[in-house]
């Protein structure tokens, strides 16, 4: 059986034929292409169809997939809320993800933007490259001793926290349940006021959830401080983005990191150098000095995209054999 995979990245491509190969079993087929309603029927005869995180797979792409007959999703991704899962299950298709890869790759990468805001690493090196050494506009703050707020202490949250204790900061958790490691680390659970309004450093690590959506909405960006740092490398739809600019307009946040963007389906992942920009907000978050934005790069090592892959042959595999594993979500 030969698979189709949409959205495969040039880096990915020889990764994925490499593991489809070892395995023995499925031949695959890599588009750059990102699967949406108009590319849809390309996949018309293709039994498994293989997805990116961007990927549109709402019920009218569903339906047309179905139509062309493929019964199984295979998801490279943890998330999933791009999919209407209730019409998959309706259409009696087959859905997976990937429920675990390498935590370190976005934890590690939540660090890079905050420490890349918190020292200007940006300016300086724009600055350098034009032989301005000065170092006026550069100064940072030790995080050593400061407070960091982690909403959502799962498993990227817990590997983030114990970036955080080696800092030797404060550390500060929220989330549906404790996670004892993070207790065992010396953090404290509060309410998501208390580490708004506490927290030097935030950054998110929780799932995009209907009770999660713009869960940083004007109310509690107002709670933060003005010096606050803000870094999401989690789904963009946890933020606000309208309520974000309004704030960093009137001067607020020590510095923003940003892996991810609520409206990034379209423009993430490909090259819109040549285009006139239609987002206007995302524009505007680009042009503040004190934000830095990224493309939702966070999993991409070579490490975490290798889990990805692995998983995704097996749940391909698991399909074939009539097997559901934690990575199952359609059928329960």
């Amino acid at each position: 059986m030969e698979i189709l995979a949409f959205g495969v990245q040039g880096d990915e491509r020889p990764l994925i034929e490499k593991a489809f190969a070892a395995a023995g079993q499925h031949e695959v087929r890599c588009l750059d292409v990102f699967l949406t309603e108009d590319t849809a029927p390309i996949a018309a005869g293709y039994e498994v169809v293989s997805s990116s995180v961007n990927a549109d797979l709402s019920g009218r792409v569903l339906r047309t997939l179905a139509g062309g007959g493929t019964k199984m999703i295979a998801q490279r991704s943890t998330g999933f809320n791009n999919i209407d899962l209730d019409v998959a299950r309706r259409l009696g298709m087959t859905v997976s993800r990937v429920s675990y890869y390498s935590p370190y790759s976005v934890a590690e990468f939540a660090w890079t933007l905050a420490m890349a805001v918190n020292r200007r690493i940006i300016r300086a090196s724009n600055r350098t490259r034009d032989f301005d050494f000065r170092l006026n506009g550069l100064m940072g703050r030790d995080m050593h001793g400061r407070t960091v707020g982690v909403l959502g202490t799962g498993k990227i949250g817990e590997a983030f926290t114990r970036i955080a204790h080696g800092f030797g900061m404060n550390l500060l958790g929220w989330d549906v349940v404790e996670n004892p490691a993070c207790v065992e680390l010396g953090m404290k659970y509060v309410d998501k006021e208390e580490l708004f309004t506490s927290a030097d450093l935030v950054s998110l690590h929780v799932p995009l959830l209907e009770s999660t959506h713009h869960v940083i909405d004007e109310a509690a960006l107002r709670m933060m401080k003005d010096d606050a740092i803000l870094v999401n490398s989690s789904r963009g739809g946890l933020i606000d983005s309208e309520a974000l600019v309004s704030q960093l307009r009137a001067g607020r946040f020590e510095g923003v990191g940003l892996d991810v963007y609520e409206a990034e389906a379209g423009l993430f992942f490909l090259d819109k150098s040549l285009e006139a920009v239609e987002d206007d907000t995302l524009a505007r978050l680009i042009t503040f000095p004190n934000v830095v934005v990224t493309s939702h790069q966070a999993y991409y090592t070579h490490d975490a995209v290798g889990q990805i892959i692995d998983t995704t042959v097996r749940n391909v595999a698991d399909y074939v054999a009539g097997r559901r594993s934690e990575n199952t979500l359609v059928p329960e």
